[in-house]
């Protein structure tokens, strides 16, 4: 077996290691033997030189993400069985092979074992987002992997990583295809048609942890007057119209998602006035609307908290916006209202909401707890993992 080098942790430190957490926090370590560099594969012992995990080096004070805990030679057989893997429990949770949706996650980072690996996949279309050197230094070999394994369906790789990486360790590095080339692709979610550009959309291109609570959405949308805040690309905006909304309008402050997203109605032949899309500030648009002017509002915020520090921001952020939409909807309205952030748990976010209300003056009922789908499983051991937190409100 390949000598990696190894991390030594102080006295008393291995207990979360023991328990499975996923990281390892640099004043937790008392040595390391070797030089490891950023991206480099390192091995973890415990004080008493018991071998704990082995994982990704990092920079800064998360200094080891670990994604086994089995002594092993890390190789190309390694990742591919990882990928198999992955690919496996997606087609056991008939995502692979599914002919109403062709959009969806194959790996999310620390709930699949491989933190710092983000691959959503978009029909023949993968596209692969590292957060850590050491899955970027990969690339290549995952991108075979994914396509090797997919049974023919996917047939090109992109990976989006640059963003990602420049904010996570300060390397300059390039997006690009890393098998085959597909430019915009349309794609099948429960039915519906979306565009979706992997080289210029944020993130990797469509937001596919709201796949389920679309398809909620559309239960309630029937006959209904509809707001899709922060509506990005249009996704909660397609289900609503589909389910016979009677007006929806889709706000977003980015011109070019609004763009996208008056293409998504189009795309499902929704093109008329009651299908607005609009670009506006969310809180100014808020302000001018008029009490009642929807029975059914979305507020799906882009992450307010990207770190511990700015946390009391974000709940503040969430309480204001969300006590501007329960002022203003209708009375027996519905509010379908998310938080990203993931240093914002389920508790707080909820705490945040139930203020608002008291600021709105309102009164309010959960009728129930949102979260992300199953292709973006939680490590139970890292629940920090549990990032979107979303509340349907029966607005009184």
């Amino acid at each position: 077996m390949t000598k990696y080098p190894q991390i030594i942790l102080k006295p008393g430190k291995e207990g979360p290691v023991l328990r499975f957490h996923p990281w390892i926090f640099s004043g937790a370590i008392e040595k390391t033997i070797g030089k490891p560099a950023e991206g480099d594969i390192v091995e973890c012992f415990s004080s008493a030189g018991a071998y704990l995990a082995t994982g990704h080096c990092m920079p800064g004070s998360l200094a080891v993400k670990l994604f086994t805990f089995k002594r092993q030679e890390i190789d190309k057989a390694y990742w591919d069985s990882k990928i198999r893997e992955v690919w496996q429990v997606r087609k056991s949770i008939g995502l692979s092979d599914n002919l109403c949706t062709n959009a969806y996650r194959l790996v999310h980072n620390e709930g699949d074992s491989m933190p710092g690996l983000i691959v959503d996949v978009y029909g023949s279309l993968a596209v692969l987002q590292a957060h850590s050197s050491g899955m970027h230094d990969i690339r290549q070999t995952l991108a075979e992997a994914i396509v090797s394994v997919s049974e023919g369906k996917i047939t090109a790789v992109y990976d989006k990583s640059a963003e990602t990486i420049r904010k996570m360790t300060g390397r300059v590095v390039n997006d690009g295809f890393l098998v085959g080339d597909i430019g915009e692709c349309e794609v099948l979610e429960n039915g519906h048609h979306f565009h979706v550009n992997a080289v210029t959309g944020q993130k990797t291109g469509f937001f596919l942890d709201q796949r389920e609570n679309r398809e909620l959405l559309a239960n309630y949308a029937k006959g209904k007057t509809v707001l899709n805040m922060f509506g990005y690309t249009g996704g909660f905006s397609v289900y609503a119209a589909k389910a016979g909304a009677t007006i929806v309008h889709t706000v977003d402050s980015s011109a070019p998602a609004i763009a996208i997203a008056e293409k998504n109605m189009k795309l499902n032949g929704f093109d008329a006035p009651d299908y607005a899309c609009i670009v506006a500030d969310a809180r100014k648009y808020i302000e001018t609307m008029e009490f009642g002017q929807y029975d059914l509002i979305v507020l799906d915020p882009p992450a307010y908290a990207k770190n511990v520090a700015s946390r009391n921001q974000a709940l503040k952020g969430y309480r204001t916006i969300n006590a501007m939409a329960l002022a203003k909807i209708k009375s027996g309205g519905i509010l379908f209202t998310f938080s990203c952030s993931q240093v914002v748990d389920r508790q707080m976010f909820t705490s945040a909401v139930t203020a608002a209300a008291v600021d709105a003056g309102r009164q309010v009922r959960i009728i129930q707890h949102l979260s992300q789908p199953h292709d973006h499983p939680v490590n139970i051991f890292h629940q920090e993992g549990e990032y979107l937190k979303g509340l349907v409100l029966l607005v009184d």
